[in-house]
């Protein structure tokens, strides 16, 4: 990335963070902006994910609302009803383009279900931020809908740093199995393409499934696999639900300390089984700062200001040597990383 300020965002205590995982049981939220006074010509910003079952997805909504609220704008954040819900999340999006709000995000279930609700949005000229997951840009084009930004984790990288932990924890050989996510979802191919490159002619991939990125699927998924393949030594799971049930699994096989787990997200009951030693590691990408990046990204726009038409939000491996300090900085990245939306330097 170009360089720009860095700023460290604050950090939230455990407390907090306890009244963000009950918020995530909620199905939508908004914030009126009543942490600061809020003008009349204030951006109204919509953001639309999947769902907030997964606390991925509910730690995003917090930070958007969150930013929203410290920064005085109106922030409503709606979702479907499940990870594979595109239905559900199509309707909210069509619901709130007919509404007057003057930015939007957007995190798709798959690369083309939310562009058809977003035609009328692209035609009234409202700026459209793709987060997370990438929008197909030749359907897009063809369609008539752009994005001002998209802002979100490097999916390869993330399943690149999995591989070298996986390689690390298993001597750099043995058996592994990969738990996919949703057939055709971008950051799952993403994530499975940067673990097999980085396991290459190390690792033999001797099973790989999709588990639509469910816990108890996961658990189901690689009961099977572990009769199937008794020899395995090593699970990748492109998110942290799977890599949770898989490693309910390993346990009832009495198999804990045997198999070495790596998964993706970094969410808080990912981290506390790392801290317990039933899961050897997480990916965290904090979606929480990519909820708030997107509420900046969207004052700016509305401001006419620059945005980058791509900002890569942080990774970092979680293992037993930092989850502690994951632990007390959560949902915040354990680390300062670069801004660009941001020049006040805090």
């Amino acid at each position: 990335m170009t360089k720009h300020t860095r700023r460290r965002l604050p950090t939230v205590t455990i407390a907090i963070t306890l009244l963000a995982a009950v918020a995530a049981c909620g199905r939508g939220g908004q914030s009126d902006g009543s942490g600061s006074a809020q003008s009349k010509d204030a951006p109204r910003i919509a953001i639309v994910t999947r769902d907030f079952t997964n606390p991925y997805w509910a730690a995003l909504r917090d930070g958007a609302m969150a930013e929203g609220k410290k920064l005085g704008v109106t922030v409503n954040v709606q979702a479907g009803q499940s990870e594979t819900d595109s239905t559900g999340e199509n309707a909210k999006l069509s619901a709130l383009a007919g509404q007057n709000y003057n930015c939007f995000g957007v995190v798709p279930v798959n690369a083309t279900n939310v562009i058809t609700p977003l035609v009328p949005v692209a035609q009234k000229k409202i700026p459209i931020l793709n987060l997370d997951t990438q929008i197909d840009p030749s359907a897009s084009k063809q369609a008539g809908v752009s994005y001002a930004s998209f802002i979100g984790s490097d999916n390869l990288t993330a399943g690149k740093q999995a591989g070298e932990a996986l390689l690390k924890r298993m001597g750099g050989h043995g058996d592994v199995a990969i738990l996919q996510g949703i057939a055709g979802e971008q950051n799952g191919i993403n994530r499975q393409k940067g673990f097999s490159g980085a396991v290459a002619g190390k690792l033999k991939i001797v099973a790989t499934q999709p588990a639509d990125y469910d816990q108890a699927k996961a658990q189901t998924v690689t009961e099977a696999i572990l009769k199937a393949h008794p020899g395995i030594t090593g699970i990748f799971a492109a998110n942290d639900s799977m890599g949770l049930g898989a490693a309910q699994a390993v346990k009832n096989a009495g198999l804990t300390g045997k198999v070495s787990i790596i998964s993706v997200d970094g969410i808080t009951a990912a981290l506390q089984a790392v801290k317990a030693g039933t899961l050897s590691g997480t990916i965290s990408q904090y979606p929480y700062a990519e909820g708030q990046m997107a509420v900046q990204a969207c004052i700016n726009l509305v401001k006419h200001k620059t945005v980058p038409n791509r900002i890569v939000s942080p990774t970092a491996l979680i293992d037993s040597s930092n989850v502690d300090k994951a632990i007390s900085s959560f949902p915040q990245p354990i680390e300062p990383f670069t801004n660009p939306l941001t020049t006040d330097g805090k």
